[in-house]
């Protein structure tokens, strides 16, 4: 069996497993130079920026544009889901969606 929480002279220490991290900013769709297209939680500071949990969005599948995606993902979008952060600098990016986040779970 193993424990839900320890505690130690006060302070309670849970398993590393049971922690899910909670990712802060608006979820955007952000098109990059040279044709990268992501969605994630978009965060900025200066010329930093940063897509928490993002995915790339390999296969738009919409019949009316990238627009459509606001109101989540088609039966035909591909995303490949990116391991760690995708950092670039706001030079690059040709522009933001921001999306409807009840559509998106991120």
């Amino acid at each position: 069996m193993t424990p839900k929480e320890i505690q130690i002279d006060g302070v309670v220490y849970l398993p590393k497993d049971s922690i899910q991290p909670s990712f802060t900013g608006d979820i955007k769709i952000v098109i990059l130079q040279r044709g990268w297209v992501y969605i994630g939680r978009f965060t900025r500071e200066g010329n930093d920026c940063k897509l928490t949990n993002a995915s790339c969005i390999r296969i738009w599948g919409t019949t009316k544009g990238l627009q459509e995606l606001v109101n989540g993902a088609t039966s035909k979008t591909i995303l490949d889901k990116c391991d760690g952060v995708v950092e670039f600098d706001w030079l690059t990016v040709v522009h933001t969606i921001s999306v409807n986040k009840e559509k998106w779970s991120l």
